[in-house]
């Protein structure tokens, strides 16, 4: 009834399971972990430095005091319509365009009118170059936008700082073209 027996002659016991398996298994659990922690500060870091540097657009949305964009509404600032002889070869064309400045207050506003002359034959100068089919295409009137913008904003002395400035848009209320 001794169920108990003395291995057989013939047979040697088992060796004890090596520790080497249990160890590689953790060097390679911790190795996993660590990869996927470099990971993820990598892209966190990534997301960063784009905030910080390369996505100009983004940034000066994001650049902005957070409680102003809550707190207050952008003020638009209409300028006077400009007539304005185009700059077509062969013919005579004629634009009329109509400007509204989008701004961060009314303060900034009564700066910019400070300008206002300047800001007004920079406009007239800017459009005279054009001709009439880069004022009628979509792109024409991006780089339009784009190129008053920034001229307002180097007449003011507002020019964008870590992406931000206080003259945040350059919008068309009308486009007319003879």
């Amino acid at each position: 009834m001794a169920k108990a027996e003395a291995p057989a002659a013939g047979a040697e016991p088992a060796p004890p399971k090596s520790k080497k398996l249990l160890i590689i298994i953790l060097a390679l659990v911790v190795l996993l972990a660590a990869g996927g922690a470099a990971a993820f500060f990598l892209l966190m870091g990534k997301s960063h430095e784009d905030e910080d540097g390369e996505a100009a657009p983004a940034k000066a949305e994001k650049a902005k005091p957070k409680k102003k964009e809550a707190a207050t509404p952008p003020t638009f600032m209409p300028l006077e319509a400009v007539v304005v002889n185009l700059a077509d070869p062969g013919s005579t064309r004629y634009a009329q365009v109509g400007i509204t400045l989008q701004v961060e207050d009314a303060k900034t506003a009564d700066e910019v009118k400070k300008f206002m002359p300047a800001i007004r034959n920079g406009i007239l100068m800017a459009i005279s170059r054009r001709t009439a089919e880069e004022l009628l295409s979509a792109e024409g009137k991006e780089k339009l936008a784009a190129e008053i913008l920034d001229l307002v904003q180097k007449t003011a002395g507002m020019e964008p700082y870590k992406g931000y400035s206080p003259v945040e848009a350059v919008l068309f209320s009308s486009i007319i073209v003879q």
